[in-house]
């Protein structure tokens, strides 16, 4: 099967988060026959939860609607980095790929900081690619932020 990327879903589900003024990071989880099976954005604010992050929300749906605590051969897009929580996080669902956007040299977990991946107590590690539609994730982030600034 050709790759096909469901980026442009994540990005809508992160410009959906913006409009909750949310931070704009958005995900959607595919399985491997290529189905959308969650889809989610930042809704820490909304739930007054530190650990309602795209990722999280999405991987929480997609184990309800799966009936598994384990997405094995799934593929998981999001717009930005994830963060050391949300990357220990795919690994324990045992994501088979993960795609992401922005790099986040702040609060990173995969390439910068954490390297969640790269420790050795890391139980499984997705293949990773990163730069997948970089510039418009980069771009609503940084409207975002520079608005709060302004505003």
């Amino acid at each position: 099967m050709p790759f096909r990327s469901y980026m442009e879903i994540a990005l809508e589900e992160a410009r959906a988060a913006a409009d909750r003024g949310e931070v704009p990071v958005g995900a959607v989880l595919v399985s491997p026959a290529g189905r959308v099976v969650a889809r989610d954005g930042n809704r820490t604010r909304e739930l007054s939860d530190p650990t309602a992050h795209a990722e999280i929300m999405c991987l929480r749906a997609a184990c309800r609607a799966l009936g598994s605590e384990r997405l094995v051969g799934h593929d998981l897009y999001v717009t930005l980095e994830p963060c050391p929580m949300c990357a220990a996080a795919i690994s324990a669902a045992r994501i088979a790929r993960l795609y992401y956007g922005a790099a986040d040299p702040k609060s990173g977990g995969v390439a910068v900081g954490a390297k969640v991946f790269s420790h050795p107590q890391c139980h499984h590690v997705p293949e990773v690619y990163d730069g997948i539609a970089a510039a418009p994730a980069e771009a609503l982030l940084k409207g975002f932020f520079a608005r709060r600034r302004d505003g």
